[in-house]
């Protein structure tokens, strides 16, 4: 089946719409990994962690199947970045379990934190 040039609207006039349409291929074929963040609406504590599946992970904490987190329910995500390398994904998570690391995630959350 051919695809019409015209099927997709690009984000401009400037891009092609079969450029964009396979652009857009392409970035859902990449495999996203994360960093993301978990409050405790319990002990009002910070957690931490990676993964390549961000909505299984975060179903399994809040289900208490992860060990760390299991006895600090409920949680609440409340960050996450996506990385195209699980190495930089881990880089950003031991990151952000340093001192400067915390820190810099409180500037990042100020806005949520106030208002908690």
């Amino acid at each position: 089946m051919a695809v019409s040039k015209t099927a997709l609207p690009g984000p401009n006039p400037g891009i092609p719409a079969m450029k964009y349409a396979l652009a857009l291929n392409f970035m859902a074929c990449q495999k996203m990994h994360y960093t993301y963040v978990l409050y405790s609406l319990k002990d009002k504590k910070l957690y931490t962690g990676s993964t390549s599946d961000l909505r299984k992970r975060f179903k399994e904490h809040s289900q208490g199947k992860v060990f760390s987190t299991k006895g600090r329910l409920p949680l609440k995500l409340i960050f996450y970045e996506a990385f195209l390398e699980t190495k930089d994904a881990i880089r950003r998570e031991r990151y952000f379990k340093t001192n400067s690391g915390k820190r810099t995630l409180k500037l990042m959350l100020r806005e949520y934190f106030n208002k908690s």
